[in-house]
């Protein structure tokens, strides 16, 4: 799984991502965190390992045939996964995404071949041109067409405990006190916690959600409210799906887009890592957990994904400010739009 690697097919790079030790992130805090970084798996995101895992299996017992087509809702991540399996098999590639996605997700996708069905973010989820709904019915629709339903197959789940989770707890030669992770379709996070609990009971899960998702309020109390629109990409739902374990997490919080947006900056600044909101989302919470924790005690995270897709949002200092994440830049350079720094106070919620 090192460096060593030739592969046949792209796909076969898939997984074996390191994990690095978090520090100038983490001021104060006398224990070990380790994030994995899931945004080095070919396409950029830990969703390569649901791609690959879902059509490997479709394929292999006659669900999807050679020369079919791969229908799917997604935020972006789990669609370049999907791509990269349709170049390789020589599949067509009809994918749902939200018009709020992020520029450069939407152009890399174009870029590989993919045909977009764009859809307005802001519909309900009962409403027949929303997200998944209008998946599932391009899918029934088209001849020879295979939808993983990555939101309610628990084969999501099954990627993860097969691949991420024994990687994790390699990595952290077992010896893990808490997993702190962001939770979407919630395949990642419930297929690692299933395997991490097999191998030790002890260890807790921490699941990162969004405020205006159903999730939180669903894991509390077994109802949900009306859903609020938020800008995280890959976080939250507006409706309860199956693939994530409720059972499974020992806490759930929700991060505001704010403070998920500005983690995910500072930690480009003070680690050199560049990933993606739901990455500073999970940062945030391993804040949150550190606080309470002393030395000794050993948190895993995982990054999901790459930063390079949200240069024109959360890495641009007038989206943050327009949209209410950044002051204006009252002492930044006027003709260095870039000069602002994290050091800018957050706006007033």
């Amino acid at each position: 799984m090192g460096g060593e690697r030739v592969c046949e097919r792209l796909s076969e790079a898939v997984g074996g991502t390191p994990m690095v030790r978090l520090g100038r992130s983490l001021p104060g805090f006398a224990g070990e965190a380790y994030a994995k970084l899931e945004f080095l798996n070919p396409m950029g995101s830990v969703k390569d390992r649901l791609a690959r895992h879902l059509v490997e299996r479709a394929l292999a017992d006659g669900r999807l045939a050679p020369g079919g087509t791969l229908v799917e809702a997604s935020s972006g991540n789990t669609a370049m996964g999907l791509a990269m399996m349709a170049i390789e098999h020589g599949l067509a590639c009809v994918l749902v995404v939200r018009r709020q996605t992020s520029p450069e997700k939407l152009a890399a996708l174009r870029a590989l071949g993919v045909e977009l069905v764009l859809v307005d973010g802001d519909l309900p989820p009962e409403h027949p041109e929303s997200y998944n709904r209008k998946a599932r019915a391009l899918a029934a629709a088209i001849p020879g067409a295979f939808f993983p339903d990555q939101h309610n197959n628990r084969e999501n789940n099954q990627a993860h405990y097969a691949t991420t989770g024994p990687e994790i707890w390699r990595q952290m030669a077992g010896r893990i006190d808490w997993f702190v992770a962001g939770i979407g379709t919630g395949g990642t996070i419930s297929g690692v916690a299933r395997y991490l609990k097999e191998r030790d009971p002890r260890v807790r899960v921490l699941a990162i959600d969004i405020e205006g998702s159903v999730f939180t309020e669903y894991w509390k109390t077994g109802r949900h409210g009306p859903p609020r629109r938020y800008r995280v990409e890959g976080l939250g739902d507006e409706e309860v799906i199956a693939c994530p374990e409720f059972e499974l997490f020992d806490e759930m919080l929700q991060v505001s887009d704010r403070d998920a947006f500005l983690a995910t900056r500072e930690l480009a600044r003070c680690e050199a890592i560049f990933a993606g909101g739901s990455s500073g989302a999970a940062l945030w919470g391993v804040r949150e957990l550190a606080r309470d924790l002393g030395a000794g005690a050993r948190i895993a995270t995982l990054f999901s994904d790459s930063g390079a897709r949200y240069l024109s949002t959360i890495f641009d200092d007038a989206w943050m400010r327009r949209h209410g994440y950044l002051e204006p830049a009252d002492a930044a350079d006027p003709a260095d739009p870039g000069a602002a720094t994290l050091d800018a106070r957050a706006a007033p919620a």
